[in-house]
């Protein structure tokens, strides 16, 4: 498999191509720029078959409609949080389940991991970890947003540590931002021996108050607020 990675937009996204060598059949989770992806596989005859979303925030979706005559994935449940396309495929597989995702002839695991949003999901296979906003490279990620649930999450990152855990320690951890570590490093990916080394949230799991107190988990600010606005509106309909 060969994997590309960009940032882009002005959210500072982490987009990632996949693509089967054998058949060169490409998957692009999460565009940002249909365009941008379209010319990378145009330029090297890559059949761009498959799109697949980690989730159905605006800056992880946005390239999807000018991919909407591929196969547009992405998980049943981002309808609870609004989500009514332009996508034409859904995952259903359970909350903390995977199930075996087809690329030409790669085979992906596809986990449904709630807590960011109800439906988020996580790539596994072929040496990477594609963690959308479930998981950072040093944290994980927010779940104060519309249709986010903080024990939800906690519950994806014990079963995604459980997976981890199984996985050879040098493949590679690719989420859906790039934030600073601890040690002032901010790369764009780490290995797995890394991740379950350092990871703060992921090191929290098993401690009530260390989870309680991690302070990325909530935000006071302007997604915040319409967090809490979508929320009355929908408790009002």
């Amino acid at each position: 498999m060969l994997v590309y990675q960009a940032q882009l937009g002005d959210w500072d996204n982490l987009n990632h191509l996949l693509v089967c060598k054998k058949t060169n059949k490409a998957a692009i989770i999460d565009p940002f720029f249909a365009d941008y992806w379209l010319n990378v596989c145009n330029s090297h005859d890559y059949n761009l078959e498959q799109v697949w979303l980690t989730h159905s925030h605006w800056d992880h979706s946005k390239g999807v409609d000018g991919l909407q005559d591929r196969e547009v994935w992405v998980h049943e449940d981002e309808s609870k949080r609004g989500w009514d396309g332009p996508s034409n495929q859904v995952w259903s597989n359970e909350p903390f389940s995977s199930i075996v995702h087809k690329l030409g002839e790669l085979e992906i695991e596809a986990h449904c991991t709630p807590g960011h949003t109800p439906g988020h999901m996580t790539f596994i296979g072929e040496g990477v970890v594609v963690s959308g906003d479930c998981m950072f490279l040093g944290r994980c990620g927010r779940t104060d947003l519309f249709g986010g649930d903080v024990d939800a999450q906690r519950k994806s990152l014990i079963h995604l540590r459980k997976r981890l855990l199984n996985l050879p320690s040098d493949w590679l951890v690719l989420p859906g931002h790039q934030y600073q570590l601890s040690d002032g490093t901010n790369p764009t990916f780490i290995t797995v021996r890394q991740l379950l080394s350092d990871n703060e949230a992921l090191n929290a799991l098993d401690d009530d108050e260390a989870w309680n107190n991690l302070d990325f988990l909530a935000f006071d600010d302007s997604l915040a607020e319409k967090a809490r606005r979508e929320r009355a509106r929908a408790q009002d309909s």
